[in-house]
């Protein structure tokens, strides 16, 4: 038997490559050391992390940004536990992520005797978070469960894939060949005639339509924008699905669901098309006002069968991906809305968008101003977010630029100090678009170490600090339901002297001066910038 590569590394490195993969997210280690051989000399970018956990979050960034599943090289045993969180992150977001680990030999697997990182299942474990979790037995079976990871990353809803590599493979004679075709990264597949027909007729006979777009729905924001106007529809664009419409198109409805003014909207539209959303208790509605508002006549598209039954019963299911479907339901309504039709529908957004921002609080609403004079400074850039109390506010009301140009942590899994490392993995993404992670104090002492790693990789982000000396939020959690604060009030390290020591540009504010210019400043620095605000 002749072979391309000597060794079972090459040979890994060629095959994902062979699958669009350009960059990994890893830390070596002595059971992952033969996945690193000949890794140099790959051409695939590898980018170290100082925690399993950041690795994860750096993929979960890269993929939301670049469409494409990260890839990390993880340890066996304490590697696989510690990026758990984060592959819990992507699950619940519905993030594509590729998590390539060893585990043990196979001779030893549940064996209980000791052996290093040992556990007695790992599989078990990951599977919770992942969309599978495959022990591969043969290395020529590799390029099957990668057509099985790729198909759950490109023909359904996106979750992780964990496959694992038993030690004693690596020593085993490396497959002749294994070559695959880099996949579309968007899923193409159309509801039936019949269903399509159903909805169409629907949304072409109301006089009040909503459009309800989520985080499935960030590919398709150009026949998204064609379908409202030609409907003339108000389009609630939910937290993963900020940015679909511009911050000044008049049909924008950036609110979230648990405004009153966005539950009158619904509760009015005598037809509501819904994409790519979940319709759950946090990316529509992050504070769980309770039962969702009532679907007069409920259409729903979305790309998992099960979904479109979840938390709301559609009146027409559409089976399909958000891009076609959208592009096909256009094409099938003749009528376009007349002048009159289209201010009337401009109109309902609009008071909609007045009323929900009336409804915000003093701090949410500074919290709100402070995050448009973000996006002011700095038009282009994404802003990157964890749980603190302006990236709460911005889910509540804030106009994104562009679609994955708002996204953050603080709904689904909920984790702290995601910011950061999926910063890192954002700006390394896409290199063009300069990348600003706002954290909190808190949040950031969960992932501090990555300031190095975001160093490191000479990634284009600013990283601003929210300080309030606290866990803020759940600290006026703990007050408003009059529990005495424990645990909440934290020491805060000296972050000007730390982030200097990881040699950032750096700067300090307070949350009302004016500062566009710096901002300006930081997000052109060939540096990373570093800006602490108190609060």
């Amino acid at each position: 038997m002749s072979h391309s590569h000597d060794r079972v590394g090459p040979w890994l490195h060629s095959v994902l490559k062979s699958y669009g993969v350009d960059t990994v997210f890893g830390i070596p280690g002595v059971h992952t050391i033969p996945m690193y051989a000949g890794l140099k000399e790959s051409g695939l970018r590898h980018v170290t992390p100082r925690h399993e956990q950041g690795a994860g979050f750096m993929a979960d960034g890269y993929a939301r940004v670049t469409g494409k599943p990260g890839v990390c090289f993880i340890i066996t045993g304490p590697g696989m536990t510690n990026i758990l969180t984060a592959m819990g992150q992507a699950y619940a977001d519905s993030i594509p992520m590729l998590v390539i680990s060893s585990v043990s030999k196979r001779a030893h697997l549940g064996q209980g005797r000791g052996f290093l990182h040992e556990l007695p299942n790992q599989q078990a474990m990951v599977s919770g978070v992942s969309a599978f979790s495959h022990t591969l037995h043969e290395l020529a079976d590799l390029p099957t469960v990668l057509d099985r990871a790729f198909s759950v990353f490109n023909s359904a809803r996106p979750r992780p894939v964990h496959i694992e590599i038993p030690l004693d493979l690596w020593d085993h004679d490396v497959p002749d060949s294994a070559s695959s075709q880099v996949r579309d990264t968007q899923p193409q597949f159309m509801p039936v005639e019949e269903d399509l027909a159903a909805a169409a007729a629907l949304l072409s006979n109301s006089e009040k339509p909503l459009i309800v777009a989520g985080g499935g729905a960030r590919s398709a924001s150009e026949d998204l924008q064609v379908l409202a106007e030609k409907l003339a529809a108000p389009v609630v664009m939910t937290i993963n699905g900020r940015g679909l419409l511009s911050p000044d198109h008049p049909l924008r409805l950036s609110a979230s669901g648990s405004s009153e003014a966005v539950r009158h909207l619904i509760n009015e539209s005598d037809v509501v098309l819904a994409v790519g959303t979940e319709l759950g208790p946090t990316d529509f509605d992050i504070y769980d006002t309770g039962e969702l508002p009532d679907f007069a006549k409920l259409i729903r598209v979305d790309v998992e069968a099960e979904q479109l039954y979840r938390n709301v019963t559609p009146h027409v299911p559409l089976l399909g991906a958000a891009k076609p479907t959208l592009r096909a339901l256009s094409s099938a309504i003749a009528e376009i809305a007349s002048p009159q039709a289209l201010a009337e529908g401009c109109g309902r957004a609009n008071v909609a968008r007045m009323s929900a921002r009336a409804e915000l609080s003093t701090d949410m609403e500074q919290a709100v101003i402070f995050l448009e004079k973000l996006r002011a400074a700095a038009p282009q850039a994404r802003i990157i977010g964890d749980s603190t109390q302006p990236i709460y506010a911005g889910n509540l009301y804030y106009d994104a630029a562009a679609p994955t140009t708002w996204f953050n942590s603080s709904v689904g899994f909920g984790t702290l100090g995601y910011a950061l490392p999926a910063a890192t993995g954002a700006a390394l993404g896409d290199p063009d678009a300069p990348v600003i992670c706002l954290i909190g104090d808190g949040g950031l002492q969960f992932t501090l170490g990555e300031l190095a790693s975001l160093r490191e990789s000479g990634a284009n982000t600013t990283v601003i600090v929210w300080n309030n000396n606290s866990y803020g939020e759940i600290k006026n959690a703990m007050v408003g339901a009059e529990v005495s604060t424990v645990g909440v009030d934290l020491f805060t390290p000296d972050f000007l002297g730390l982030a200097k020591a990881f040699d950032f540009e750096c700067a300090r504010i307070a949350k009302n001066d004016d500062f566009e210019a710096l901002i300006k400043t930081a997000v052109e620095s060939e540096k990373p910038f570093f800006i602490q605000v108190d609060d």
